[in-house]
């Protein structure tokens, strides 16, 4: 077994894995790291490893392990970290330099030999469950399936104190975002459904899919580190709807709709056909009907076949207002999912509210 001690943390390699434990003794050491404490990581889920001498201060190098596509959860939950506090970087002084290369290239040929990972691995790369996380404005609950958001902190505004709690269900969450501390000392985790049904306008204070976090003591470590374990569980139970057997009992048969990419994007191309569609029919350029295109009950995709002509009479003289929200609120999920930029979003909804 192979050890490289570096400043941040020692990593172990025994051919299959690299294990960290991170340096938790002295106030300068990174909080998030500290409440980590270690993890390890399986060479199947690396994608590269960057090795860069003289990298750091006083001619230090730095390693860095670049993991494969939605397999680092830390990355994926908003703004990066300060390279202190990477999770899969060590840096280390020159005099060290021609261990921690060779390391490095050890890892790399392994990594390149190593299948395809497990779905599950970015579970491993988080906190357990049950995860329970305390701020000043309230409680965040993590077990198996489900997430309690509970407002009851000091800071926490009249309103979300009287509607005290909020709970979702892993399977009904799409993503989740995390906020650093702005210029007011305030940073938080936001849970974005699929539904796409949550008051995202709302300011952070008072969005109810939102736990803020202050300055004191690591909280905005805790809920940095909530957002990046929900989203390692949210990937894991979409590869495992992905791998399940579907009616044959072929595997990936099961893939469900919403964790399956290609039915993203197909919904995107449908729900923004309906709305072209619905466009020329009240125009009287076209017929205005739409027929199904499949897809599972309630999904976004089924955009062009709740699609209407018109509403009353016949005449053609106004949009179903049903139909528009119904196709609003599909869009919304469709941006949410990053499928619709800023822009096609406002201005399919302009277009749609302008028929009413």
């Amino acid at each position: 077994m192979d050890e490289l001690r570096g400043d941040q943390a020692a990593w172990r390699f025994d051919g299959e894995s690299i294990a960290i434990a991170y340096e938790t003794k002295g106030w300068f050491k990174s909080p998030l790291l500290k409440l980590l404490g270690g993890l390890s990581v399986p060479l199947a889920a690396v994608e590269e490893v960057d090795f860069r001498p003289g990298a750091v201060r006083k001619g230090g190098w730095a390693m860095n392990l670049r993991l494969r596509e939605r397999m680092d959860p830390y990355a994926a939950v908003g703004a990066m970290l300060d390279d202190r506090a990477q999770p899969f970087r060590l840096t280390g002084p020159a005099s060290t330099e021609l261990v921690a290369e060779y390391l490095a290239d050890q890892v790399r040929f392994a990594a390149g030999q190593a299948g395809a990972p497990d779905g599950a691995t970015p579970t491993a790369l988080v906190p357990p469950l049950p995860l329970h996380v305390r701020t000043s404005e309230g409680t965040a609950h993590l077990d198996r399936g489900r997430l309690t958001l509970v407002w009851g902190g000091g800071h926490a505004s009249g309103f979300k104190k009287k509607q005290q709690r909020r709970e979702f269900d892993l399977a009904d969450i799409a993503a989740v975002e995390w906020s650093p501390l702005d210029d007011w000392g305030w940073g938080f985790v936001r849970v974005i459904t699929a539904g796409g049904t949550e008051q995202t306008a709302a300011k952070p204070r008072n969005d109810l899919n939102v736990l803020r976090a202050g300055e004191e003591g690591n909280e905005i470590h805790q809920v940095f580190l909530l957002a990046a374990t929900v989203t390692a569980h949210v990937w894991a139970r979409g590869a495992r709807a992905r791998l399940a057997p579907g009616p044959g009992g072929a595997p990936g048969d099961g893939r469900t709709g919403r964790d399956d990419d290609a039915w993203w994007r197909d919904t995107a191309r449908s729900a923004l056909d309906a709305v072209r569609r619905s466009a020329l029919a009240l125009n009287g350029s076209g017929d205005g009907i739409a027929t199904a295109e499949g897809g599972g009950a309630g999904a976004a995709g089924g955009a062009a076949a709740g699609e209407r002509r018109s509403s009353g009479d016949g005449r053609g003289g106004g949009a179903d207002t049903a139909w528009i929200f119904e196709q609003i609120e599909r869009l919304g999920e469709l941006h949410a999912k990053g499928l619709l930029t800023d822009e096609e979003f406002s201005a399919k909804k302009a277009e749609l509210l302008g028929r009413i």
